[in-house]
C-alpha cells in the first residue's frame, strides 16, 4: 500500500516551497507497535518556525513535517494489548505527524474517546497545555483576578479565554487588529482591545484600575512593554511566542522601578521536568473538556495531505480566524 508524507530537505524563509507530499512504502509494525492513519494534523506557528529553523528543537534533515495530530489505529503489531483496530489514538509529539500512515510503539499512544470531532482533538498536544499551564505555572493566580494576553485571536489565545473563565478569572484580551475582535468576543472574550500606545490607560479604564499581575505576551518587540505598562507592581510578563520576529523589549524603568519581571514559557521545558502523573492529569482534564464540547478552537480551513504546500502558505499568513489542518484525502 502506498502512503504519502510531506517531506523537506532544506529550512528556509519562504517554507511552503520547501515542502512537498511524497510517497512511500507503507510500514509494518513490528513487535510492540501500530499502524496509523492519519484522521487531522494542525499546521502550528511552531511548525512553521520547524521549517524556517528558527524554533528551538530541529529534527534531522530531511524530515517529515508536524507535531501533533489524531490517527486512528488501523494494524496491531504483535505483543499490543489495550489498543484495538480502530481506536481513535493522540499521536506522540514531534513524531512527523504529516504522513498518511505511521509507525509508533504502542505505549507512546493516548486512547481517545471515538464519538469527539477529530479536528478539535488534533489540536489537544500543543496549544490547550500552553494555555492551561500559562495560567498556572507562573503566577499563583485566584479566582477573581484579572489576567491580560495578547495575540487573543490564537489558538492558545482562544483556549485560555474559556480556561480562565472557568477557573474563575477574568481576561483582557488584546489584538493588533480591528478586524479580530470579533472573533475573540465569539470564544466568550468580554474585553477586546486593540494594541497600541495608550494600551496600558485603555486597559485601566476597562478594568476599573484592576490590579494585574500576569501578562502573556506571544508577540514580543515593544508589544511586551505595553503589556508591562498595564501590570501592578511587581507583575510578571511571560513571553511563549515571537509572532513580531522581535526581541521581546520591556524598558529598565519597567524592570527597576516597577518590580516587573520578564520570564519565557516553553511548552517541551515543562514535558521534560513533569511527572507522568502531571502529564496525565493534565491531558485527561483536556481530552474530557474537548470531547465534551466544553473547550474549542475555530478551525479556518482543512487541506488533504496532497496539499501541504498550499496548506503551509496558507497558515502562514497572518490575517485569518482559525486554524490550517490536514486531513488525509
Amino acid at each position: 500500500m502506498q502512503s504519502i508524507k510531506a517531506e523537506y530537505a532544506e529550512r528556509g524563509s519562504e517554507p511552503h516551497k520547501l515542502i512537498n507530499a511524497v510517497p512511500f512504502d507503507t510500514p509494518e509494525p513490528g513487535a510492540g507497535e501500530v499502524l496509523v492513519e492519519l484522521l487531522a494534523a494542525p499546521i502550528n506557528p511552531s511548525d512553521l518556525l520547524t521549517l524556517t529553523g528558527d524554533y528551538g528543537v530541529l529534527p534531522d534533515l530531511p524530515a517529515t513535517g508536524g507535531n501533533e495530530g489524531v490517527g486512528k489505529v488501523i494494524q496491531l503489531g504483535a505483543e499490543v494489548s489495550g489498543l484495538e483496530v480502530g481506536q481513535t489514538v493522540l499521536l506522540p509529539i514531534g513524531c512527523g505527524t504529516w504522513c498518511s500512515h505511521l509507525v509508533a510503539s504502542a505505549k507512546d499512544l493516548i486512547p481517545l474517546p471515538g464519538q469527539a470531532d477529530p479536528l478539535q482533538l488534533a489540536m489537544l498536544t500543543i496549544n490547550p497545555p500552553t494555555a492551561s499551564l500559562l495560567l498556572s505555572e507562573v503566577v499563583d493566580l485566584q479566582p477573581g483576578e484579572w489576567v491580560i494576553q495578547n495575540a487573543a485571536n490564537s489558538a492558545v489565545g482562544g483556549y485560555l479565554v474559556q480556561l480562565a473563565a472557568e477557573r474563575g478569572l477574568k481576561t483582557v484580551n488584546v489584538v493588533r487588529r480591528e478586524a479580530a475582535v470579533d472573533a475573540v468576543k465569539r470564544q466568550g472574550a468580554e474585553i477586546v482591545l486593540v494594541d497600541g500606545p495608550d494600551l496600558a490607560e485603555r486597559v485601566a479604564e476597562a478594568t476599573g484600575k484592576a490590579k494585574i499581575r500576569l501578562a502573556i505576551d506571544a508577540v514580543g518587540g515593544e508589544a511586551s512593554e505595553r503589556l508591562a505598562a498595564c501590570l501592578a507592581f511587581g507583575g510578571t510578563v511571560v513571553n511563549y511566542g515571537m509572532m513580531s520576529g522581535e526581541p521581546c523589549q520591556v524598558s529598565p524603568g519597567q524592570l527597576i522601578f516597577r518590580g516587573i519581571t520578564l520570564t519565557g514559557f516553553w511548552l517541551a521545558s515543562w514535558f521534560r521536568q513533569a511527572s507522568p502523573e502531571a502529564q496525565q492529569q493534565l491531558f485527561g482534564d483536556l481530552i474530557g473538556k474537548i470531547a465534551a464540547g466544553k473547550l474549542s478552537a475555530p478551525v479556518a480551513a482543512t487541506f488533504p495531505l496532497s496539499q501541504v504546500s498550499e496548506a503551509v502558505h496558507a497558515a502562514s499568513q497572518g490575517e485569518r480566524d482559525g486554524k490550517i489542518l490536514l486531513v488525509p484525502g
